[in-house]
């Protein structure tokens, strides 16, 4: 008997929450969800000014790109470990046209494998990967260029490319001392990590502007 969520081929894992909807209420209420107590200031009085600390931040493109809607929230993790990984997903335009394009962002803790199931690439990290990548940048790349640049939080924060099926897009990299990954359906939306594209951690503040759309079926797993 084991009292964790298991996986046949991966051992213990954390169990993965998707909201059924979206809209302003969901997001407050994963917001709660992933926000936890980490205590007090005050070693001596315990619980005493307790301030609620994100666990791990829930990343969105704010501003929005044009036309572009959220269309899904979700979160690993359990009552005894807490949340280890968040997920959003946005729908809008393909950027060169051509039909509909989704993102789905992921902000994860080592070891959780959230970002590599919706890249559909195999292990818990990115890691052997990103270290092929910047290690062994290839012909016509003498230094470590990024193969895509956002800003999260206001900071640069460099992504590369991983191996992922050709229906999507797979970049991963590092935010905040976590793994972060951005994964596009069709291939051909990864253009949109060329523009200029700023995440802002919901956590700390979510904006009254943000538009909905209809539930991704990624986010869902249903396709």
């Amino acid at each position: 008997m084991h009292t964790a969520w298991r996986c046949p081929d991966c051992g213990p894992v954390s169990p993965l929450h998707v909201a059924e909807h979206i809209g302003p209420e969901i997001v407050a209420s994963t917001i709660e969800r992933i926000t936890v107590d980490r205590g007090s200031t005050d070693p001596d009085t315990p619980g005493s000014g307790a301030r609620a600390t994100p666990s791990v931040p829930l990343w969105c493109p704010w501003p929005l790109p044009p036309g572009w809607t959220m269309t899904g929230v979700g979160w690993a993790g359990d009552d005894r470990g807490g949340v280890r990984a968040t997920a959003v997903a946005c729908s809008g335009p393909t950027p060169l046209g051509g039909g509909p394009a989704d993102l789905v962002l992921v902000a994860e803790e080592p070891g959780v494998g959230l970002g590599t199931r919706l890249a559909g690439t195999a292990g818990p990290d990115p890691g052997p990967q990103l270290n092929e990548a910047i290690t062994e940048p290839g012909p016509g790349h003498p230094e470590r260029v990024a193969h895509a640049k956002v800003r999260a939080a206001g900071h640069p924060t460099p992504l590369w490319a991983v191996k992922s099926p050709t229906d999507r897009s797979a970049y991963a990299g590092e935010a905040r001392g976590i793994w972060l990954y951005a994964i596009t359906w069709p291939a051909s939306a990864g253009y949109l990590l060329a523009e200029d594209v700023d995440l802002h951690d919901l956590t700390e503040w979510t904006p009254p502007e943000l538009v909905f759309g209809a539930p991704s079926p990624y986010l869902h797993g249903k396709v």
